[in-house]
C-alpha cells in the first residue's frame, strides 16, 4: 500500500510536470532573442523540480504492509434521504476530533442500515485495520460481547478467567491495531473499559460508533450524538414506490390514496418497506382505500403501546392471508434477537410444530415451507441472511464461504412487534439470551401459555412442576442452557398437551420416566446432548414423528424405540458411543422419511444397511463413514437403492454434514488407500479435501463410471498428490471418464502444490466433450501451474461463464498452444461473463502473441496484481462498421489502487472505449 505522504508527493510531482510541459511549449513559440530574458524563471522552475526531487526521499520506504480492512461486506439496503446523516457520521469516523460516536433514533428509523453501508465503506478503506460489527443483545451480557470482539479480532478468550482478566486481555489486544468497533442496538448503559476496549482518541486514532433507541445511553458513553429523524414526505414516498413498484402510479385514482398511507408510516423506512411489500402486485383502488381505512384505525386505536411503528407494522402482519403463514411468522419469534437460522432448520420447526402438514411427501413439505419464507421476505417481515454453520463454514479463496446457505433473519423491532403486540394473543412466552438461571416467576407467565421459549439462558434446574397456566403448552424450548444437567421426575407428568420438546445443547444426562406419558409428543430435539446416555422408555409415544438425537452421547438406542410405528424422522448421526442398531428395529419404522446414521465397519450398523433399503418412505439419507472400505461397501451393495433418494454421504473426519444439493460425497481428512473411490448414483456434487495418498488425477482417484454422470459440481482442496485432472494415456479408454466430465458445471482447485495441468494426454487425443458443460472454473493457491487451458481444450469450453485464477504464482498463461501457427487465432467463448486474474506475478500473456478472445458476453474483467501481463486481449462484440458496439462491452473493469501506471502501458484495443468503466479497487 502506498503511503499517504508518497501519494502526495506524486500529485505534487505530476502537476509541476503539467507545467513545466506548458512553459516548454511557451519557450518554443517564443523569439531566440527574447529568452535571455526568462533566464530568472527558468532558474524559478529548476530549484522548484530540485526541491522535488529532495522531498521524494522517503526513508521509511514508499508503501506500507497494512492493507484495507476486509471483512465480511454485509449484505444491506440502499440508503433513501439519509445520505446527509451518513456523510456526517463519516466525516467523524475519518477525523480527528471525535472518538465516540452515538447513532440515536426510534426503532425502524434506520439507523441500522446507515450503519450497515458505512461498515462495508469502511472496509475499503485503509486508515483502519480492523472493523469489527457486534450486535449487542439485550440483556447485555458482557461475556458474551468480550467474546465477540475477541473473535472478530481473530483471537480467543479464556472461559475461565474472571470478567477483569478477560477484559485486560481484550484490551491488550485491541491496543495493537487502530480499529473501529461498532456495537448495534444497544440498551444498557456500560463502560468500556469493563469490557475491555480502549477509550477511542486522537492518540490511538480508534473509534467506537453505537447505535441505541436511547440517547442517554449514548449520553452516558460520552458521545458525539447523531440524530437520525424519520423521512421526509418526498422521501417517504420514494421509498414506498422503490419498494411496491411504480406502476402503481399509473392505476387512476390511486395517486392520493397511496400518499394518504405513507404518510400513517410517519417517516419510517421500516414500517415503510414492510407496509409496500404486503401490497406489493395490488392494482385495485377499493383495496387500496380499504387497507388506509385499516391502517388508520390500527394506528390511532393502539394507543398503550409506547413504540410507534409497532402500530403499523401489525398492519403488515394482519394481511398474511392465511393462518398458518401468520402461525409461522410467529414462530420465528421464538428464537433469540438477531438469531440467523437456516432455511432447512426453520422449515424442520414449522414441520415439528405441524404448521405444514397434510402432504404426501416431506420434499413437498419442505417446498411449501420455502414457498411461505418467500412470502415473509417479499413482505419484509423475514430479511435474507447467508446462514452460516458453526465450525463447517470457512473460508473460501475468493472470499465466500463454504458450507454457508440460505437463511432469514427477523428484524428487531418486527421481532418485537410479534412478541409484545401479537405474541400474547396466541399464547406465545419468549424469555430468550435473558441470562435467566431459573424458570420465571408465576406472576410472569401469560395467561393459557401454549409455546414457551427459554433457549440460550443460564437455567441449571427447574421446578417440580410448572404453573396451572401451563396445562395448555404445547411447545416447551429449553435449547441451549448449557448448565441443565437434570430434570425432575414429575416435570412432565402435567404436560398432557405437549407436542414439540427441545432440550438440544444441554448438559442432560438422563431425562425422567415421566416422558413416557406424554402420548401427544410429536418431537423430541437432543441434538448436541453429548452426556446424554440413557432415555426412557418411548413405546408409549405412538404419535411422535421426530427423533434427533445427532450428536447425542448415547451408548444404546432407547427401548421401544421400534414402537414408533408414526416416526417420520430419525438423526443418529455422529452417535459416536453408539455401537449398535439390533437388529429388526428400522423395517418397523415403516414411516420414516429421514435417516441419519454413522455406518462404522466395528459396530453392527453396517449390517443394518439392507434393513434400510425396506424402508418404502424413505426419501433423504445422511450417513458418515469412517474410511473408504466401508463407504464403497455400502456403495457397491446399494446403487440401485441410492438412485431413488436424496442422499448425503461422508468420509473421513467430517465434523457435519453439509447438505447443498440433492446428491453429495464430502471426502475429508482420510487416506484412500490402494482402492479408488467408488462413487454413487447420481452424484451431483463431490468434494475433496485434506486427502492423502491421493494417487496423480482425479480419474485415477474415483471411479469415474457411466452411473455418476449427473456430476455437476467438484471442489479438490488441500491435496498433495494430485498432478491433474484427468489423465489418459494410450491405454486409458476415453468413454471411460468423459461421460461423467461432460456435465460437471462447476470445477473449483484450491491448494494443490503439484497440480500442473487440467488434462493430461499421452499417446491420445483429448476427448471431444471433457467440460463440455462447465460454466465456472476456478483455480486457486496451485503454485505449479504455468498454463491453464490448452488450445484444445479450449475448443470445448463454449459454455463456460466464469473464470477465475488467484495466488498461482509461476501461472505464466492462460490459454496456450504449442502450434505456432497458432499465433493469430481467435478463441472464442460466447457465454464468459467474468475473467478474474488475481496475484499472478508471473503471468505474460492471456493468449497467444496475437491471438484474441471473442467475448460477446463479458460483464465483469478483475486484473490485479499481474505486472508482467502487457496485453489485454479481449476483442468486444463489433457493430456491421466493424467498430466496438457501444452497448455491448465489460460493465466494470477492476484493476488494484496501484495499478495506475500499469494501465497506462498495456496493450487494448479498446482502452478508450472503455474507460469510464474503470474502477479501482481500494
Amino acid at each position: 500500500m502506498v503511503r499517504q505522504q508518497v501519494q502526495e508527493w506524486l500529485k505534487q510531482a505530476k502537476e509541476i510536470n503539467v507545467k513545466v510541459g506548458a512553459f516548454l511549449e511557451k519557450m518554443q513559440a517564443v523569439k531566440w532573442y527574447k529568452r535571455a530574458c526568462l533566464d530568472r524563471l527558468v532558474c524559478r522552475k529548476i530549484n522548484t523540480v530540485k526541491e522535488m526531487l529532495d522531498k521524494g526521499t522517503f526513508p521509511e520506504g514508499l508503501v506500507i504492509e497494512r492493507a484495507p480492512a476486509h471483512g465480511n461486506i454485509i449484505p444491506t439496503e440502499n440508503l433513501v434521504g439519509q445520505i446527509s446523516i451518513k456523510e456526517e457520521i463519516w466525516g467523524y469516523l475519518m477525523g480527528d476530533e471525535v472518538g465516540m460516536i452515538g447513532v440515536c433514533g426510534i426503532g425502524g428509523v434506520g439507523k441500522t442500515t446507515i450503519m450497515e453501508n458505512l461498515h462495508n465503506d469502511l472496509q475499503k478503506e485503509t486508515r483502519f485495520e480492523k472493523v469489527i460489527w457486534v450486535t449487542v443483545l439485550d440483556p447485555l451480557n458482557v461475556f458474551k460481547l468480550q467474546n465477540k470482539i475477541a473473535n472478530a479480532m481473530g483471537e480467543r478468550l479464556r472461559d475461565d478467567e474472571e470478567e477483569k482478566m478477560r477484559a485486560a486481555a481484550l484490551m491488550e489486544i485491541m491496543t495493537r491495531v487502530r480499529y473501529v468497533v461498532i456495537l448495534d442496538d444497544v440498551w444498557q448503559k456500560f463502560s468500556l473499559k469493563k469490557v475491555g476496549i480502549p477509550d477511542p482518541n486522537v492518540q490511538n486514532g480508534c473509534k467506537v460508533v453505537v447505535t441505541s433507541r436511547s440517547s442517554e445511553v449514548c449520553s452516558y458513553l460520552r458521545c458525539k450524538i447523531v440524530e437520525v429523524k424519520p423521512l421526509s414526505q418526498e422521501e417517504s414516498l420514494k421509498l414506498f414506490l422503490d419498494t411496491v413498484g411504480d406502476s402503481v402510479l399509473q392505476v387512476p385514482g390511486l395517486e392520493e390514496i397511496l400518499k394518504l398511507i405513507v404518510g400513517e408510516c410517519a417517516g419510517l423506512p421500516l414500517a415503510l418497506v414492510v407496509i409496500a411489500g404486503s401490497m406489493r402486485g395490488v392494482d385495485d383502488v377499493n383495496v387500496w382505500r380499504n387497507e388506509l381505512t385499516e391502517l388508520q384505525v390500527r394506528v390511532s386505536s393502539v394507543k398503550d403501546s409506547n413504540d410507534e411503528i409497532f402500530k403499523r407494522l401489525r398492519f403488515s402482519f394482519d394481511r398474511l392471508d392465511s393462518l398458518q403463514v401468520k402461525s409461522c411468522f410467529l414462530y420465528c419469534s421464538l428464537f433469540r434477537e438477531d438469531y440467523v437460522f437456516s432455511r432447512r432448520e426453520l422449515i424442520e420447526c414449522w414441520i415439528d410444530e405441524g404448521l405444514i402438514d397434510g402432504l404426501p411427501s416431506r420434499e413437498a413439505a419442505c417446498n411449501r415451507g420455502h414457498a411461505i419464507i418467500d412470502r415473509l421476505e417479499k413482505n419484509f417481515l423475514l430479511e435474507k441472511k447467508t446462514f452460516l454453520p458453526p465450525r463447517i463454514a470457512f473460508r473460501h479463496p475468493f472470499g465466500r464461504l463454504f458450507g454457508s446457505a440460505a437463511g432469514a433473519k427477523m428484524h428487531d423491532v418486527v421481532r418485537d412487534m410479534a412478541i409484545i403486540g401479537i405474541g400474547p394473543e396466541f399464547g406465545y412466552m419468549i424469555k430468550t439470551g435473558m441470562n435467566l438461571v431459573e424458570l420465571p416467576d408465576e406472576h410472569d407467565w401469560v395467561k393459557d401459555t401454549k409455546k414457551l421459549s427459554l433457549m440460550e439462558n443460564n437455567i441449571s434446574k427447574v421446578p417440580l412442576s410448572l404453573p396451572p397456566k401451563c396445562l395448555s403448552l404445547s411447545t416447551l424450548i429449553l435449547s441451549s442452557n448449557p448448565n441443565l444437567s437434570e430434570i425432575p421426575e414429575s416435570f412432565f407428568e402435567e404436560m398432557l398437551a405437549l407436542k414439540v420438546l427441545d432440550l438440544s445443547r444441554t448438559a442432560i444426562e438422563t431425562l425422567p420416566n415421566s416422558i413416557s406419558k406424554l402420548e401427544n409428543l410429536s418431537a423430541l430435539r437432543l441434538q448436541h446432548c453429548v452426556k446424554l446416555k440413557y432415555l426412557p422408555s418411548l413405546a408409549n409415544l405412538r404419535g411422535l414423528k421426530k427423533l434427533d438425537l445427532h450428536k447425542a452421547g448415547i451408548e444404546v438406542v432407547p427401548q421401544g424405540m421400534g414402537m414408533l410405528i408414526s416416526l417420520e424422522y430419525l438423526d443418529l448421526l455422529f452417535c459416536q458411543n453408539l455401537k449398535d442398531i439390533p437388529t429388526g428395529i428400522l423395517p418397523n419404522l415403516s414411516s420414516l422419511q429421514y435417516l441419519g446414521v454413522c455406518c462404522l465397519r466395528e459396530t453392527t450398523i453396517i449390517r443394518n444397511l439392507e434393513e434400510v433399503a425396506r424402508l418404502k418412505k424413505l426419501e433423504t439419507l445422511e450417513c458418515q463413514f469412517d474410511g473408504i472400505q466401508d463407504f464403497n461397501h455400502f456403495v457397491n451393495k446399494f446403487k440401485d437403492f441410492q438412485s431413488a433418494i436424496a442422499y448425503s454421504l461422508g468420509v473421513g473426519i467430517v465434523r457435519d454434514m453439509v447438505r447443498q444439493s440433492k446428491s453429495e460425497l464430502v471426502i475429508i481428512k482420510c487416506e484412500i488407500g490402494e482402492e479408488c473411490v467408488v462413487l454413487p448414483n447420481n452424484l451431483e456434487d463431490l468434494w475433496i479435501s485434506r486427502v492423502t495418498n491421493m494417487r496423480s488425477s482425479l480419474n485415477k482417484t474415483v471411479m469415474l463410471e457411466m452411473e455418476a454422470n449427473e456430476l455437476r459440481r467438484c471442489r479438490i482442496w488441500y491435496s498433495a498428490g494430485i498432478k491433474c485432472v484427468v489423465e489418459l494415456d494410450s491405454s486409458t479408454s476415453s468413454s471411460l471418464c468423459c461421460p461423467v466430465l461432460d456435465k460437471l458445471e462447476l470445477l473449483e482447485l484450491n491448494m494443490l502444490p503439484k497440480l500442473c495441468e487440467l488434462v493430461r494426454v499421452e499417446g491420445a487425443a483429448t476427448p471431444p466433450h471433457i467440460f463440455s458443460n462447465l460454466k465456472t472454473l476456478v483455480i486457486a493457491n496451485c503454485l505449479a501451474m504455468r498454463k491453464l487451458l490448452p488450445l484444445e481444450l479450449q475448443q470445448a469450453l463454449q459454455n463456460l461463464e466464469e473464470i477465475r485464477v488467484i495466488y498461482c504464482f509461476q501461472m505464466e498463461e492462460i490459454i496456450t498452444s504449442s502450434d505456432s501457427d497458432a499465433s493469430s487465432d481467435k478463441f472464442t467463448f460466447p457465454k464468459l461473463r467474468r475473467l478474474s486474474l488475481r496475484n499472478l506475478p508471473q503471468l505474460k500473456s492471456i493468449c497467444s502473441a496475437k491471438g484474441v478472445m471473442v467475448c460477446d458476453c463479458i460483464e465483469k474483467i478483475e486484473i490485479c496484481r499481474c505486472r508482467e501481463l502487457k496485453r489485454i486481449p479481449v476483442q468486444l462484440p463489433l457493430l456491421d462498421n466493424g467498430q466496438p458496439s457501444p452497448l455491448l462491452h465489460p460493465r466494470e473493469i477492476e484493476l488494484d489502487r496501484d495499478a495506475k501506471e500499469w494501465w497506462e502501458s498495456v496493450e487494448w484495443d479498446h482502452k478508450k472505449l472503455l474507460q469510464p468503466f474503470l474502477k479501482y479497487s481500494r
